[in-house]
């Protein structure tokens, strides 16, 4: 199918719409700043309680007379413009595909050569979030303000996180070889003669491979037969980046040491001075938490290198070996925990996981924001949809102000596309246009060549007679077949009360899926052209898994379907499982308002209890805290993260290797993104 990259279909239409939104926006604006000057957020308040001149609240005062003016003046030509703008939404797409061009195709190219679809399997790293990108007057009702500098912001920790080396630690101990539990979420930070944290910089090129190495020189490739998988990097030859610590179990012993990463891909200073103040929403500088120079980052979450001429097993005057400290790598490896009878890691983590493959957004609702988000994101990811949704009025649906708020990034080429948006929004929900965004991505490149592949994508589409040649050309399996993934990213209808229309809508979204799944599989049982690796369906569904009055979502189909790796059942979570929605109320108290300070106070009861939104309670009396204290759990998880088994390759299968609750955007939104690593792995050949 094709894949827009405009929003309409030739350009006087383009020209049409760029002028109807120029009469309207002055308009839109100013009705927004107004507004938004009423609406104070939390640190906004405690601003103005410090402020003895009132200075702020002057020049609301000053102000807000010549903003209802202007507006007055501007309401004849918005009126003018909105005739035009909607008449014209009847010929919008329903989504803008960009892919950035100044890659190349051999940036899709090298991911896609990475699987052939047989030995020990392929990982593939899926992130989610609400990012709550609003107008900025909606944007506070939930306390969060200035839309366009978050936007800016969030895109930039989205793709540090992500770019950042993928760090694996080995511990050296009678009873345990396997790769420690800090090894996909932390980032060895060096030191050198001079004291200074180095910090390694997230522009680092991805096909460095960093290796370290104790215990008298023992290697960590010696470990290959005690279940080190093959598509761990050991000489550089992985597309991936990763970063080797090996920890000697003798706590006496000497410490382990760490040989020099290769030319160019050596850690750098990453601050150029002490830690800055935090102020929300506003970009944080290297010195910042948030940023992979912040030499505050993360105690737990970085395994922090210390180097001096005492540290013994050093060369005086030599920076070529740095000792570090066994006790220090083991307490940022028993930050991810495995529950015994788990089989797969889980932790809340200060930064988004390494290699991340494929991120899915919702309420991304601000154009000029989605625009900022998608310019970041394009460091990290060459293929984004984004302004997904319809406007105006459509078929039975009531008429739409805003898009889905749907928005997705991937590394991985887009193939095909589909959109749909819930009929059944009811009050404020229906001014949106919520609904379910289905992609299917191509996982594999052709053997012959990368060039006809690249071709095809310089053309920013899949043209039918193009999928044809696709169709003959492409796949590296055994039997010259295609490896293609699903992912579904969706927002359901968010008023608590209305349970039924969600369960409406999440029987929408299967029946759109399998749709989506007939329509665009080439397959048939009898001579299958492509293999599925995963089938994943994530968003924000708004209800959770432990409030009494989501009972009927809780028990949906859906759950059988597809697997929830932080639930046991209906109305039970599993006990590692936290809350993903935030209470609004404490996002910029200093004890969370830093990825470091967040992460810290989620791993304890009482600070999940302080700072994460619980059920609602119905019976009365009791106030927010000393109803908090009554309830069990770990707060409202209402952002999912599913994976689906049916219809996938029968000799193939999808296990979770990793689950992640991500606090790196603290203070720029209310709900916390999760991450879920998927382990694709083939079966044998048989001889």
């Amino acid at each position: 199918m094709v894949l827009y990259t405009t929003p309409f279909p030739n350009s006087c239409l383009s020209a049409l719409h760029a002028v109807s939104w120029a009469l309207i926006f002055p308009c839109y604006w100013l009705a927004d700043r107004l507004l938004a000057s009423f609406i104070p957020t939390t640190y906004e308040k405690r601003q103005r309680a410090d402020d003895p001149c009132y200075l702020q609240l002057l020049c609301t005062v000053l102000f807000t007379p010549v903003y209802l003016a202007l507006l007055v003046a501007s309401l004849p030509f918005a009126l003018l413009g909105f005739l035009l703008w909607s008449t014209l939404q009847s010929a919008r797409r329903p989504y803008v595909y960009s892919r950035l061009e100044d890659k190349g195709p051999a940036g899709g190219a090298a991911l896609l050569s990475e699987w052939k679809g047989t030995g020990p399997g392929k990982s593939f790293c899926f992130a989610t979030a609400n990012l709550c990108l609003l107008p900025d007057s909606l944007a506070r009702l939930n306390n969060v303000f200035n839309t366009q500098a978050r936007a800016k912001e969030i895109g930039q920790r989205i793709r540090n996180g992500a770019s950042r080396p993928q760090i694996k630690i080995y511990i050296d101990s009678p009873t345990n070889t396997s790769i420690s539990a800090a090894s996909f979420s932390s980032l060895v930070s060096p030191q050198g003669s001079d004291g200074v944290a180095r910090a390694v910089p997230g522009s680092i090129k991805r096909t460095a491979s960093v290796e370290y190495k104790g215990d008298g020189g023992h290697h960590p490739s010696d470990e290959t037969a005690n279940g080190l998988a093959s598509g761990d990097p050991a000489d550089g030859g992985s597309l991936e980046d990763a970063c080797i610590v090996r920890i000697g179990g003798d706590e006496g012993g000497r410490p382990p040491e760490a040989v020099d990463p290769p030319a160019g891909g050596q850690a750098r200073n990453g601050a150029g001075g002490g830690p800055r103040g935090q102020t929300p929403n506003q970009s944080q500088r290297d010195g910042d938490s948030g940023s992979l120079g912040s030499p505050s980052a993360s105690r737990e979450s970085l395994v922090k290198a210390r180097a001096g001429a005492d540290g013994g097993g050093g060369e005086p005057g030599a920076n070529s070996k740095l000792p570090y400290k066994a006790s220090v790598a083991k307490k940022a490896a028993v930050r991810r925990r495995r529950h015994p009878d788990e089989a797969f890691d889980h932790e809340v983590s200060a930064f988004f996981p390494a290699n991340l493959d494929f991120l899915c957004l919702q309420e991304v609702f601000d154009k000029r924001a989605a625009a900022k988000l998608k310019d970041q994101l394009h460091g990290y990811f060459e293929y984004i949809l984004y302004d997904v949704g319809v406007y105006g009025c459509h078929g039975c649906c009531s008429f739409k102000c805003l898009n889905s708020g749907l928005f997705f990034a991937s590394r991985y080429p887009i193939m095909d596309v589909a959109y749909h948006c819930y009929p059944n929004g009811r009050s404020s929900d229906s001014l949106a246009s919520k609904g379910a965004l289905y992609l299917k991505l191509l996982l594999v490149l052709p053997e012959f060549s990368e060039a006809p592949f690249g071709q095809l994508l310089q053309n920013r589409a899949f043209r039918p007679q193009r999928q044809q040649l696709l169709r003959v050309q492409v796949g590296n399996t055994p039997h010259d077949q295609r490896i293609v993934g699903y992912i579904s990213c969706t927002h359901l209808h968010a008023l608590p009360e209305d349970s039924d229309i969600r369960c409406e809508q999440l029987n929408m979204l299967q029946d759109w899926l399998a749709d989506f799944r007939k329509s665009t599989s080439s397959s048939s049982a009898a001579n299958p052209e492509e293999l599925v690796a995963f089938d994943v369906v994530c968003g924000d569904f708004n209800f959770d898994n432990c409030s009494s009055d989501d009972k009927l979502e809780q028990q949906h189909p859906l759950f059988t379907r597809y697997k929830d790796p932080c639930r046991l059942g209906p109305g039970e979570e599993k006990p590692w499982a936290i809350g993903t929605l935030l209470d609004k109320d404490g996002l910029y108290d200093e004890e969370v308002c830093t990825p470091d300070n967040l992460q810290k106070v989620l791993e304890s009861e009482e600070g999940r209890r302080e700072y994460l939104a619980f059920p609602t309670s119905k019976s009365p009396g009791g106030g927010q805290k000393g109803r908090k204290e009554l309830l069990k759990g770990n707060g409202r998880r209402i952002d999912y993260m599913l994976h689906g088994e049916e219809g996938l390759c029968p000799d193939w299968k999808a296990e979770v290797e990793e689950f992640s609750f991500i606090t790196q955007l603290s203070g720029l939104t209310d709900h916390l993104p999760v991450a879920m690593r998927l382990m694709v792995s083939a079966g044998e050949e048989e001889a």
